[in-house]
């Protein structure tokens, strides 16, 4: 039998033509260890991937994506992705008050 913490939560295409994904379980560990903030905020969070402001790719590794999207009054919600053989999937979520820097590259 299945475990249905390994089922995916969500998968929404992004602006960049792939799409991204997580699973239950992830989705719990970013909510109950990474960024608590988050939790409850699922539907912020494909929002973001799926109907940014902005997008910009990672320093450091250029297949991660850092999705931001206006959350509150100077606080955006970062969602940010890893591509992987065409497939996207979350590698974390939380509020910022910080655009990072790194390459902007949607919209141009």
């Amino acid at each position: 039998m299945k475990n249905p913490l390994e089922e995916v939560l969500f998968e929404v295409m992004t602006p960049l033509g792939f799409s991204v994904r997580t699973t239950r379980s992830y989705w719990q560990t970013i909510t109950s260890i990474k960024h608590p903030a988050m939790l409850g905020h699922e539907i912020e969070v494909k929002n973001t991937l799926q109907y940014p402001e902005e997008i910009r790719q990672s320093k450091q590794d250029s297949s991660v994506y850092l999705f931001y999207k206006t959350w509150r009054a100077n606080r955006w919600v970062c969602a940010v992705s890893k591509k992987v053989n065409g497939n996207g999937f979350l590698i974390t979520a939380y509020p910022t008050d910080t655009i990072k820097t790194g390459e902007k590259i949607w919209p141009k």
